[in-house]
């Protein structure tokens, strides 16, 4: 298994792309869909932990995880070790119509670890967006009732349940219509711009009932409310300390069911094994995919045993709960409950405070928001420090691809800091130098001019 010299990373031995790559992106160019929104031309050839090795040979320090995925790190011996044994034995026989004990075995494991003291039972998709899909199908069966709410800046998928929930970016919905009826979306609190009082998120969901349920959606034909506890690409923004358990009371209160995307929150990511957990809530549905697998494909719901009672055959998945993918996951929860969660929350808050000094350095450095390995940052004109500006977001995520560091954009100027959970201190305080010096060079450039 390759193994990288930490104190080798970044290692820049071509101009970017290279060669080998430029060869691979022509051919990119020719068949792939134009629908993938690649943001610079980076071609992979393997990864290490948090390390990223192109196709010619240069070597990139990875703060996107394959967005959020890789959670215990790419190429984990004990996933891959995982994966080998299984494939060995079992690549396949599906979970729809048959039994096989990986699947069991994880089933167990989730509906055992997730939050609260009801009975769970689990549900397993291909991914976030098949999650999605199975939670609003599952609402719908279990309460009779037809209607949803989900939030202003949510982004749940982009298959038609998903996209419908989703209020994220008019890109995933123009030309897509008619979508899925009787949805309707609400404002997301985002912590950072509400009062710091109390009250603050309680306030959001009494609108609720005046925007919603007195005005355009009868409370006894709402089956769920749909809400992401970190709200993901619309920026990482974390709501105020009461609006969860806000939520969850009105829920409670209306028959409702609370459904929780933790799609990218989850899995350890902010620090523990799932977000709703820093606000002490027990969803009735949970939403999971990306890091509960370290690289796998799959997803699940995890639901109370009382919710989830839609009858056999009413929902399936050729796919879902694959052997191979369902042995890796329960590696990644080995991983993730010895010590790479907490790991997640010592290195978050080692990068918040990187990225608060660097801040006070440079006026271009909005605010600075997230839990755990969650972490945004918001560029801001330089001319006045107030005002996003998504030109220099992407600038700076290009400028650090081109010296070995991998970000990712989110919302509308906010660079995502996700790396995966194994991220070192000293990966950590590489990571910001290289944006220190970023903005730094681009601050001697623009006083050169």
């Amino acid at each position: 298994m390759w193994q990288f010299d930490d104190c080798t990373v970044p290692r820049l031995k071509t101009e970017l792309p290279g060669p080998k790559a430029q060869e691979l992106l022509e051919r990119d160019q020719r068949f792939m869909s134009p629908s993938y929104s690649r943001v610079y031309p980076l071609v992979v050839e393997r990864g290490s932990g948090a390390v990223i090795e192109d196709v010619d040979g240069n070597l990139f320090l990875d703060f996107t995880a394959g967005i959020a995925v890789t959670s215990t790190g790419h190429c984990h011996p004990t996933v891959v070790a995982a994966i080998q044994d299984q494939a060995s034995k079992l690549i396949h026989m599906s979970g729809t119509d048959f039994y096989y004990k990986p699947q069991i075995d994880l089933a167990q494991r989730l509906a055992e670890s997730a939050p609260g003291t009801s009975p769970k039972r689990v549900f397993f998709t291909n991914s976030g967006a098949e999650a999605l899909e199975a939670a609003l199908k599952l609402a719908r069966w279990h309460t009779g009732r037809a209607r949803a709410i989900a939030f202003l800046g949510a982004f749940h998928g982009r298959t038609y349940g998903a996209m419908s929930l989703s209020g994220s970016k008019l890109v995933h919905r123009r030309g897509f219509s008619p979508l899925v009826p009787d949805i309707h979306h609400v404002p997301y609190p985002r912590a950072a711009e509400v009062p710091n009082e109390p009250n603050a998120g309680r306030r959001f969901v009494e609108q609720i009932e005046d925007t919603v349920l007195k005005r355009i959606a009868p409370p006894e034909e709402v089956a769920a409310v749909f809400v992401e506890p970190i709200q993901g690409e619309s920026g990482y923004h974390v709501p105020p300390a009461d609006f969860l358990p806000a939520l969850r009371d009105f829920c409670t209160r209306h028959g409702m069911l609370l459904v929780t995307d933790e799609v990218q929150c989850g899995m350890g990511r902010t620090g523990k094994l799932f977000a709703v957990q820093h606000w002490g809530v027990e969803p009735d549905i949970i939403c999971l995919a990306k890091g509960i697998a370290s690289g796998m494909p799959l997803g699940a719901i995890i639901a109370k045993e009382k919710v989830m009672d839609w009858p056999s055959g009413s929902h399936a998945s050729t796919f879902g709960g694959n052997p191979v993918s369902c042995r890796a996951a329960l590696a990644t929860l080995d991983l993730l409950e010895s010590g790479y969660t907490a790991n997640a929350a010592e290195r978050g808050e080692q990068l918040k405070r990187g990225l608060l000094k660097l801040q006070r350095q440079h006026a271009e450095i909005g605010a600075v928001r997230g839990l755990g390995l969650m972490v945004a940052m918001d560029l801001v004109h330089l001319r006045d420090g107030k005002g996003l500006d998504p030109a220099l977001r992407d600038e700076l995520v290009h400028s650090a691809f081109r010296r070995g560091l991998l970000l990712l954009g989110c919302g509308e100027a906010a660079v995502r800091f996700c790396p995966p959970l194994c991220i070192t201190a000293e990966q950590v305080e590489s990571a910001l130098r290289i944006l220190g010096s970023v903005l730094a060079d681009r601050v001697i450039e623009k006083v050169a001019v």
